[in-house]
């Protein structure tokens, strides 16, 4: 989406068309999923809508299964054609950009697929901030201490960006509800966050890693390094160090994996199946073909090693959009293509509501300000004014008045109440 935006601006009238293939009709800001988990933000205001973004190009609402680049084809499946059962259509193109990003890495551990959430998409993020008040519910409603137990314990898998930012921003968000529970006291409920490696948060170093750690024990957060999940079956979480967890409620953000539309190609990948990138963000060994984000494997050309590539990171992919369209525009007026060069500045990660961490340019800040650098940063990355105004406004409008605390789950399956109406008779509230 940005490659694209950068290129509507600069394209003379006529010089190209410009076509965006997304299964969904929106890009997803994903910093801003924990926030719209706990409900600092509207799910809307975390995505911006292809169509109105991009009104110079051309967008349709598909997924590509097949790539063949020699032929310059790629095969696109949308709901037409499974609705006409026609199967995939062909697309012809002249230049490629694949930027699919990735998709959560998972493991064979036994229950995972059963239990498991993930949380790399808006409808994850609302459907686990469902979830979680819906625990509550259990909870304050249930006379088996089993089952209350259960589901007062969150169990969180991964200590990178997506794990301790979502912890942190659903246990504030689940302790300030108790306060409308009769039955229900903070320290009831159980949070733990486990990490196979022995720090948190790599990207902000080791001495913000280790504030993390103590920030959110003190917050009676039980934080376990060195500890992996080894099974989740019959909603029991067993950890490596021996612990046992009966828990309804076990979110999974341990790692992403490339995209499989990269396999499905005949460009050439590097040993983690992204695409071998050239510095010029050009596919290597190809003409015509580029990519950048999470797909790509970039030569970092700031580093003091040699051979280390670009992390998989927004910092990286926002950047590289700008240089790929450029370079785009320079490959089909006959210019020079430039590298891409960025030396990583740091990071600023949320720990919940006025707590977060930071690392940038050398200086390091905790509590508040990082917090406060985390919002500001993230607002000025966040595409379009659009966008940016309206999740101001909703900050601002969070500050003055209380935390919104009530579960939408049936959103999930809407039909549910007419299809029990329409087969019963009555209404399911009825008795």
């Amino acid at each position: 989406m940005y490659t694209a935006l950068h290129l509507q601006r600069k394209l003379r009238r006529g010089e190209a068309e410009i076509l965006v293939i997304d299964p969904e009709p929106y890009m997803t800001y994903q910093p801003f999923l924990p926030e719209a988990a706990a409900g600092s933000i509207s799910p809307r205001h975390v995505v911006v809508p292809l169509r109105r973004a991009l009104g110079e190009c051309q967008v349709v609402t598909g997924e590509a299964v097949a790539i063949d680049h020699a032929k310059r084809t790629a095969s696109i499946k949308t709901l037409a054609t499974e609705d006409e059962g026609t199967g995939p259509i062909d697309i012809h193109y002249e230049e490629l950009v694949l930027a699919p990003g990735s998709i959560s890495r998972t493991l064979p551990i036994p229950g995972l697929a059963d239990y498991g959430i993930g949380f790399k998409t808006v409808e994850e993020a609302i459907g686990l901030r469902n979830h979680v008040l819906e625990q509550l519910d259990i909870a304050s409603s249930t006379r088996d201490p089993e089952v209350r137990d259960a589901a007062l314990t969150f169990v969180f898998v991964g200590g990178g960006y997506a794990g301790v930012e979502a912890l942190g921003e659903l246990e504030d968000m689940a302790r300030y509800a108790t306060r409308y529970y009769y039955n229900i006291e903070p320290d009831d409920l159980k949070f733990i966050l486990v990490e196979a490696t022995g720090r948190i948060l790599p990207e902000v170093g080791e001495d913000m890693g280790r504030y993390a750690v103590r920030e959110l024990r003190g917050r009676n957060i039980d934080v376990r390094l060195d500890t992996r999940l080894d099974s989740c079956e019959n909603r029991v979480a067993v950890l490596s160090d021996g612990s046992r967890f009966p828990t309804r409620t076990i979110v999974w953000t341990a790692g992403v994996k490339p995209h499989p539309i990269l396999a499905a190609t005949d460009l050439p990948l590097d040993e983690r199946g992204r695409l071998k990138c050239a510095p010029t963000l050009r596919i290597e060994g190809v003409e015509h073909a580029w990519a950048a984000g999470d797909a790509a494997s970039v030569p970092d050309l700031t580093a003091e090693n040699g051979g280390t590539t670009c992390a998989p990171n927004a910092q990286h992919a926002v950047r590289q959009a700008k240089v790929l369209a450029e370079n785009i525009l320079s490959s089909l007026r006959g210019k020079d293509l430039q590298d891409y060069r960025h030396k990583y500045v740091g990071s600023v990660a949320s720990l919940g509501l006025h707590k977060g961490v930071a690392h940038v340019y050398g200086k390091k800040l905790k509590g508040y300000p990082a917090w406060f650098m985390h919002r500001a940063y993230h607002l000025s990355r966040v595409p379009t004014f659009n966008r940016k105004m309206r999740v101001l406004a909703e900050w601002t409008l969070a500050g003055l008045f209380k935390r919104e605390i009530v579960s939408l789950g049936s959103l999930e399956n809407p039909r549910a109440e007419f299809e029990l109406a329409a087969g019963t008779g009555r209404h399911p509230e009825a008795s």
